[in-house]
């Protein structure tokens, strides 16, 4: 390796990848918003509440105060460069979140001080373990009244079973927050003022029993969980700050730790420290384990495995994690890379398609502004522009060896809604937008009315489809006219069955021929589609069998009593018959897609309704109106506390009950209750509510089931 990549390469220490998460309305933004100020790469705090957030530019964030997409930027600290990714809170952009821990090294996960834990936030945590991303803990808000920094720590360690450890204290609360120790210095940090660039008055705290106890808690802690300052600890020596800090990193990098901080971002308090502490425990991409990847020989997927290092004389390998459309310059496909460098004019191979792709320019992100560069080295995050085929998730790599790393998995629609243009002529201009848009956002699905023969659209929410049906109207120039919310169900068997397909024909001449008998059963929730042969390989060609596999699960796309989705099927196949001469792909594809749908008409067939768990806030005087309101909307409670001076109420919805429910919940309960919610589960739809969608559909339970 070259002087030159030894110095880059040592550069990578100096970077860090890292996104802000959190549940709607902690902070997020606002959190990011000051870090841009602190690091110099804005010069004026963009409000979120005035609409004027740097990273919220989209329209319909500024017009609602929340994020929808993740927006990317730039900036530098204390020599370090820190790529931040702002992610959306709101449970109908979570796919956001999901595809960008997917790249990320490290998170700050924002907490405010009043509600602690929210069911969002439990939902970024999970998917943050899912990728095993290390996360420092910001409390923020703790100028609000009700702030309880203990009480918001004890609720990451009993609501997301993390271990939870504050490495500063705060000094007062509510409208007497001034400030907060450092339990790792030992010094008391005061603000002189709410505003920016507050002077901070630092005092060493002497003789402080109080805040010893909680230094050496700090201490054992940490000890416990790094054998290196275990022998220390337990030898009773002195234990400096540099050896807690190195310590305290380990820990953060392997997840047995999260560093707590507090502050108030909208205040001005604590963010300083926060990014600090970006760059004190959070990785580098040199700290991330190698991802690992499988090999693609003549455009099929093996099972050869290769671990791809941040290292930028290997092969170039890089995860698209986003697609966006802009204005000016097309197509902007973010990407990570992993190993090796993307330049300027490259040509590289799309591993899911086996096609090549070249790089027309490269560009880093500030929001919506951008700043081209000449190249992307491994460790780095940034946006190429020119690539016409690619699609989120695929992987981009170098042509002499070409692999595929592990795909983002997105969550299927649970609400539809029907659209039409209002004006005929715009039927194309529709479709062009929607393909866009789909490209974007695969959690967006499109597809037709079982009903009214309409196009559909379908998302995980109903402000998901808002903000699609907005972004039509005001970038696509396409005016649309749309139906009510939708739910979309899904389908699934409750017994096993066997049953036999055959195809016979002949089809221009040529005889075609397939036949198999295959098992259908149900798996576990969640288990997906799976597919098994009891069939001797020496008795038919492999390809046949892969095709008897695609034919099967083509079919439970469409389930036998209403035409949806067919959850967590799995098919074996038993038996089939081969014949040299008129065996053909097609005709065992054929096959299974009939034995499989006979199957599942006599395997009890059921519908599936999306179930969502919700959060309830309000005054105890409408807990009657509330709970009365959930149980006719087939809700069911299963937890109610007092907390202050309000009950929160925990419970469960069908999605069918939940629309328009926030407008109705403001009124009954005088605009002072709130609500959050969370996609659960699917669960089996009542019989009378199944017979009341079967009949709207014009469709009947298969005979005799």
């Amino acid at each position: 390796m070259s002087a030159k990549d030894c110095k880059k390469l040592e550069e990578l220490n100096y970077t860090r990848n890292i996104g802000i998460m959190a549940h709607v309305d902690a902070g997020k933004t606002t959190t990011t918003e000051r870090m841009l100020y602190y690091t110099g790469k804005t010069h004026r705090i963009g409000e979120v509440d005035a609409g004027a957030a740097t990273m919220d530019w989209m329209i319909q964030e500024q017009e609602r105060g929340i994020t929808i997409t993740a927006a990317a930027t730039t900036c530098y600290w204390k020599k370090h460069q820190i790529n931040i990714i702002d992610t959306p809170g709101h449970v109908d952009f979570t796919i956001e979140v999901e595809r960008s821990l997917r790249v990320l090294d490290g998170a700050v996960a924002v907490f405010d001080a009043v509600n602690g834990v929210e069911p969002q936030s439990e939902t970024v945590w999970r998917q943050a373990n899912k990728y095993r991303v290390p996360r420092i803990a910001f409390i923020n808000k703790m100028d609000r009244i009700g702030a309880n920094f203990e009480a918001s720590v004890q609720s990451i360690i009993s609501k997301l079973g993390a271990h939870a450890l504050p490495i500063q204290w705060p000094v007062g609360a509510e409208d007497q927050f001034r400030g907060y120790v450092d339990l790792i210095t030992m010094k008391k940090h005061l603000w002189a003022s709410d505003l920016p660039d507050s002077d901070i008055i630092v005092e060493d705290l002497i003789g402080d029993n109080e805040f010893q106890e909680k230094r050496n808690c700090l201490v054992e802690k940490v000890a416990e969980n790094d054998d290196q300052l275990l022998d220390k600890y337990l030898g009773g020596e002195e234990i400096s700050e540099a050896e807690l800090k190195t310590a305290l990193r380990n820990v953060t990098l392997s997840q047995k730790i999260f560093p707590v901080l507090c502050g108030s971002a909208y205040k001005n308090k604590g963010v300083r420290a926060v990014l600090d502490a970006v760059i004190d425990y959070l990785p580098s991409p040199l700290d991330v384990p190698p991802i690992v990847g499988k090999l693609v020989v003549d455009g099929e997927l093996t099972d050869k495995e290769v671990a791809v290092k941040t290292d930028f004389e290997e092969e170039t390998a890089a995860l698209a994690f986003k697609i966006a459309m802009d204005q000016f310059i097309g197509g902007l496909t973010f990407v990570r890379v992993y190993s090796g460098t993307i330049e300027v004019g490259q040509t590289l191979m799309n591993a899911r398609l086996s096609k090549r792709e070249r790089v027309q320019k490269i560009v880093r992100l500030h929001a919506n502004s951008r700043e081209e560069l000449k190249e992307l080295r491994a460790g780095d995050i940034g946006a190429l522009v020119g690539l016409k085929l690619v699609g989120t998730g695929d992987t981009l790599c170098d042509q002499k060896r070409v692999l595929a790393l592990e795909k983002i998995h997105f969550p299927d629609p649970v609400i539809a809604v029907a659209i039409e243009p209002k004006s005929s002529s715009d039927q194309a201009k529709l479709t062009q937008a929607l393909e866009r848009l789909c490209q974007e956002d695969p959690s967006l699905k499109t597809g037709t009315d079982l009903e009214t023969g309409q196009l559909l659209i379908s998302g995980m929410g109903e402000l998901h489809l808002e903000i699609i049906v907005d972004r039509l109207e005001r970038e696509y120039k396409t005016k649309v006219n749309r139906g009510k919310p939708q739910v979309s169900y899904r389908e699934s068997i409750s017994t096993e069955a066997t049953a036999e397909g055959k195809f016979e024909r002949v089809i221009s001449g040529e005889a075609q021929f397939g036949y198999c008998q295959l098992r259908v059963y149900p798996q576990a929730q969640g288990a997906g589609f799976k597919f098994s042969s009891k069939v001797d390989q020496k008795s038919i060609p492999a390809e046949f069998i892969h095709s008897i596999e695609v034919g099967a699960r083509e079919a439970s796309e469409t389930g036998v009593l209403a035409g949806y989705q067919v959850l967590d099927l799995g098919v074996e196949l038993l038996d089939t018959k081969y014949d040299q001469v008129s065996s053909t792909q097609v005709a065992y594809k054929i096959a299974a897609s009939i034995a499989v749908r006979e199957a599942m008409k006599q395997a009890k067939p059921q519908l599936l309704e999306p179930i969502v768990a919700i959060e309830i806030t309000t005054p105890e005087g409408f807990m009657g109106a509330v709970i009365g309101d959930l149980n006719g909307r087939r809700g069911r409670v299963e937890s109610m506390a007092p907390k202050g001076d309000v009950q929160v109420i925990q419970g469960e919805v069908p999605v069918a009950g939940l629309f328009g429910y926030a407008t109705d919940l403001r009124s009954l309960t005088q605009g002072r209750a709130t609500c959050s919610s969370e996609m659960s589960r699917f669960d089996v739809v009542p019989p009378r509510i199944e017979a009341e969608i079967l009949s709207r559909l014009g469709r009947k339970r298969p005979e005799g089931h």
